[in-house]
This record gives C-alpha cells, sequence and structure tokens, in this order.
C-alpha cells in the first residue's frame, strides 16, 4: 500500500511539472510582427484576378520560430480584400526576420467595382491596409500566434 501511495504521488507530482511546463512555454513565445510589405497585381483576366502578397515576419524570440501555417486577413482602405489560411512551413531565425508571399485569386464578378477604385488610386496614393491572422507555431505545446497589424501601402501591377 506505501509503495502505491509513493508512486501515486510521484505520477501527480509528474503530471503537475509537465502541466506547469506547458503553461510556461505557452508565455515564453513572444509574438512575432508581421507586416503587409507588397501587393502586386500579377494577373487579370475576364473572370479573375491574381496578386502576389508580401509579408515581412519579425521574430523577437531568442530562439528559431518554425512556423507551420498562416491564418490572415488583409483589408484595404476599409474593405476585406482578402483572407484564408495556408500550411505554408518557414522558420524565422532568432532574433531576425524573414519575407513570405501568398498568391491571392479574386473572383472578378464579385470584387470588381471595390477592385477597380482600389488598383486606380493605389498608383495616385498609398492605401491604408489593416492586417491580422495567426501563426500556427511548430512547438510543442504551443498555441497560434495572433499578430495584427496597420499601415498603408501601394499597389503594384506586374512584374
Amino acid at each position: 500500500m506505501r509503495l502505491q501511495s509513493i508512486l501515486a504521488r510521484k505520477a501527480t507530482l509528474v503530471v503537475a511539472v509537465i502541466a506547469g511546463g506547458c503553461a510556461t512555454l505557452e508565455n515564453v513565445v513572444e509574438p512575432p510582427s508581421v507586416q503587409l510589405n507588397s501587393v502586386e497585381l500579377t494577373n487579370i483576366d475576364l473572370k479573375d484576378q491574381t496578386f502576389l502578397l508580401g509579408f515581412d515576419i519579425v521574430n523577437p524570440n531568442p530562439f528559431p520560430l518554425p512556423i507551420a501555417s498562416i491564418k490572415y486577413g488583409v483589408s484595404l482602405d476599409g474593405h476585406r480584400f482578402a483572407s484564408g489560411e495556408t500550411d505554408r512551413s518557414f522558420t524565422v531565425p532568432a532574433d531576425g526576420d524573414s519575407d513570405f508571399s501568398i498568391s491571392v485569386s479574386l473572383d472578378l464578378m464579385h470584387t470588381a467595382p471595390t477592385l477597380f477604385w482600389l488598383v486606380r488610386d493605389a498608383a495616385q496614393r498609398d492605401i491604408p491596409y489593416q492586417l491580422d491572422g495567426q501563426l500556427g507555431v511548430d512547438l510543442p505545446f504551443a498555441k497560434p500566434v495572433p499578430f495584427s497589424s496597420a499601415g498603408s501601402i501601394r499597389i503594384h501591377a506586374g512584374r
């Protein structure tokens, strides 16, 4: 009986340490900053148009940050422009930064009026943007890391 009691206490202690470690690890990952750094119109035809969205991510952590997925939403000039999720994997160096791009195809029938004005105005002025989302971090017990930023950007046509 005494042996079972000792084993039960040790098992409880191990579970408590593991659970405490999980909670601690969650607080160890400092959220990176993510900025939209480019919007490029790469293709337009009668049915749809394709944009390449470029992002910059800065990792403030003293360890590399392995990104397993990205969930994002982008608004331009107050209008929802694009949103989605990608399973793009890459690693942001410790105390460093990295760039990544996402190709977005939009249906011309649903977006034509708004896009026409945005693309026309973008040649003459910076367009305000709002970016929000979550980074799926490939670390044990780490929850998705939210990000949000705002600024202004020009839309460029073609390469």
